[in-house]
């Protein structure tokens, strides 16, 4: 898995990468097919005080690409809400893959058709 972490109008301190990489190994634990993540927190100058502080973060998994964003005035709980987001994108996407809609052997009656 490839990581990337970087800031614009802002310095990615040690501090937030580990805090990211921590949140990131929840999204991990649930899916493990992913290729590469792409992580961009912002500190956006010009809107209005509650939703300053930006996170992104766009998930290459194999077949598709998982973008999410979240903004906050704490960076700390907009990169919260941006992993719950993404754990959520990431267990539906899994399920769609798990998921092949065949009818269970005790649903089928004696024609084979399903009840």
């Amino acid at each position: 898995m490839n990581l990337t972490i970087s800031g614009h109008h802002l310095e990615v301190t040690p501090a937030l990468r580990e805090y990211v990489l921590t949140k990131l190994d929840r999204v991990t634990r649930h899916f493990d097919q992913v290729v590469d993540v792409n992580v961009l927190l912002t500190v956006e100058k010009l809107k209005e005080k509650e939703r300053r502080q930006k996170a992104e973060v766009t998930l290459h998994v194999k077949g598709k690409d998982i973008f999410v964003e979240s903004s906050h005035e704490d960076l700390y709980a907009a990169i919260d809400q941006l992993m719950d987001k993404l754990d959520r994108q990431v267990v539906r996407h899994k399920d769609k893959l798990q998921d092949h809609h065949h009818a269970t052997a005790k649903r089928l009656d004696a024609t084979g058709d399903a009840i």
